[in-house]
């Protein structure tokens, strides 16, 4: 007799048994080839920004769905594809390859190694495209992120989570801000990621060595598209790039992205979306131009305690013309962003480095996260600043000024002075408290301008050498008591008599 049963739950055990393999992919052909642009008929179930397989061992990124057509741009092969080509759909989007094992390596969009070192082992991958943490799953940004600059760190702070937009026209030190703000890094438990977006191969080999030398790469990745690359890379590079960042925010780990820069990462999308034939709108940029951006900044956020408390804080950058802040891409990104670092060429041009606009430059989230005694110490600055640009204009005109104003031009110019700050030479939260308690002190009428840079490295150097004990006793978590102040002013008072000598008083008159 026959058991039907037995046979059917035989039956059933062999189906669950054959491996689930797709041997067969919805594939089409290429109608239209031309500028790294492919227009392929035939794959009907294609999704937004899926990957594609192009015969050869070529890939794809859908970006136009139509009736009759798919349209895609190709990352590489753009001159081996040809009219007739079979490609494969993959029903997968693009992958970034994510781990520890990233960490120290220079790799691109795609996840593939640049510097020449073994092939990065890693069975993990995140999604470039991914939502933003909703509102409800972010805490307060109230941790900050030190950058070691004392113009920034005292009046623009960032905290960790946030975005800071860092803008100004070419060579006004933007990529220097970022790259000073990732070796300062060291020691502070923050994982960096360097996003490189149509550079030069020869500025980004710089920044590499300058990396090394720091010993800052055995904490941060690169990620780069050159300027050789396929627009497509560059397109997927910043995405890449926080894919990575995810990884590490969402195990509870802090972290620091630049994206350098996003202008040319819209100069990418712009010729990607001209050539797929999309309306052109203003300065003849695409329609969503601005969720580009806005996509990509939404997914920096500081998580609550909740989720983790993991951040990934933002530094991206934009480049101006002519100092034109009013253009399409640069409002786009301050619209999106919590504030702007904004570097003027007039200022670098002059000599004062970092060539920060105080005045342009606004935090709108780090001043709840600045340490306690340098909020407590840079109160006035920035009006003090103000003060002494308006007098600095008026004196211009040839007047006759009077003691009082005098005294103000002249320590709003060692203000400036106290400031400025060589490249790669980072200060501690403690120097920084020391810096500003001297110059907005008594003390400062005592030194002459000009000689007022060479003062305060001398001044840093002799406080770790004489006066060790009382850098211990300041604590940038608290305020600054009148006793500990009190101490700072008479160290630096001997240091004064010191260096500058007795009749530094009147050396400052004659400067003034």
């Amino acid at each position: 007799m026959i058991n039907v049963k037995e046979i059917g739950k035989d039956i059933r055990d062999k189906v669950e048994r054959i491996p689930n393999k797709r041997d067969e992919r919805v594939c089409g052909r290429i109608v239209d080839s031309g500028d790294g642009i492919i227009h392929i008929s035939g794959i009907h179930d294609a999704k937004y920004n899926e990957l594609l397989e192009v015969k050869g061992g070529y890939r794809a990124l859908t970006l136009n769905l139509q009736e009759d057509s798919v349209g895609a741009v190709l990352f590489s092969g753009e001159d081996k594809v040809r009219y007739g080509d079979i490609v494969y759909s993959t029903g997968e989007t693009v992958q970034m390859p994510v781990g520890e094992e990233l960490i120290g390596r220079i790799v691109d969009p795609l996840g593939e190694p640049l510097d020449g070192l073994a092939q990065i082992k890693t069975d993990q991958t995140r999604p470039v495209e991914f939502p933003a943490p909703s509102i409800m799953d972010r805490g307060k940004v109230n941790k900050p992120l030190q950058t070691g600059i004392l113009a920034i760190d005292s009046m623009i702070p960032i905290g960790r989570g946030q975005r800071e937009l860092i803008i100004g026209d070419r060579q006004t030190g933007k990529t220097a801000i970022a790259i000073d703000t990732i070796l300062n890094q060291k020691g502070e438990d923050v994982i960096c990621i360097y996003v490189s977006i149509g550079q030069k191969a020869s500025s980004l080999a710089k920044i590499v060595q300058t990396l090394r030398n720091a010993g800052a790469m055995e904490y941060t990745c690169i990620v780069s598209s050159t300027a050789d690359d396929a627009v497509p890379l560059q397109y997927i590079a910043p995405y890449s790039g926080c894919a990575l960042a995810e990884y590490f925010m969402y195990q509870g780990k802090d972290v620091l992205i630049v994206y350098d820069d996003l202008s040319k990462h819209a100069v990418a999308y712009r010729t990607m979306s001209l050539l797929l034939k999309r309306p052109a709108g203003r300065e003849a940029y695409p329609g969503d131009v601005f969720y580009l951006h806005s996509r990509l900044l939404e997914r920096a956020a500081k998580l609550s305690a909740e989720k983790g408390g993991g951040s990934i804080t933002a530094l991206p950058i934009v480049e101006t013309l002519a100092g034109d802040i009013s253009a399409y891409i640069p409002t786009n990104v301050i619209s999106i962003t919590d504030g702007q670092i904004y570097l003027e060429s007039e200022l670098f041009n002059s000599g004062v480095r970092p060539a920060v606009n105080v005045g342009l430059s606004v935090s709108r989230v780090g001043g709840s996260a600045q340490r306690a005694a340098i909020r407590q110490i840079s109160g006035q600055l920035r009006v003090n600043l103000a003060q002494y640009r308006e007098l600095a204009i008026f004196m211009q005109f040839g007047s006759d000024l009077d003691s009082e104003t005098q005294k103000t031009l002249s320590r709003g110019a060692k203000m400036t002075d106290t400031l400025k700050q060589r490249q790669y030479l980072n200060y501690t939260v403690k120097e920084m408290i020391i810096l500003l308690t001297v110059a907005q002190s008594d003390l400062a009428d005592k030194i002459p301008e000009k000689k007022m840079s060479a003062f305060n490295e001398g001044l840093l150097d002799y406080m770790h050498t004489n006066s060790t004990q009382l850098l211990e006793e300041i604590d940038p978590d608290q305020k600054l008591s009148e006793v500990v102040r009190s101490k700072i002013l008479s160290v630096a008072e001997e240091y004064i008599n010191c260096s500058v000598g007795g009749d530094s008083g009147q050396q400052a008159e004659t400067e003034a």
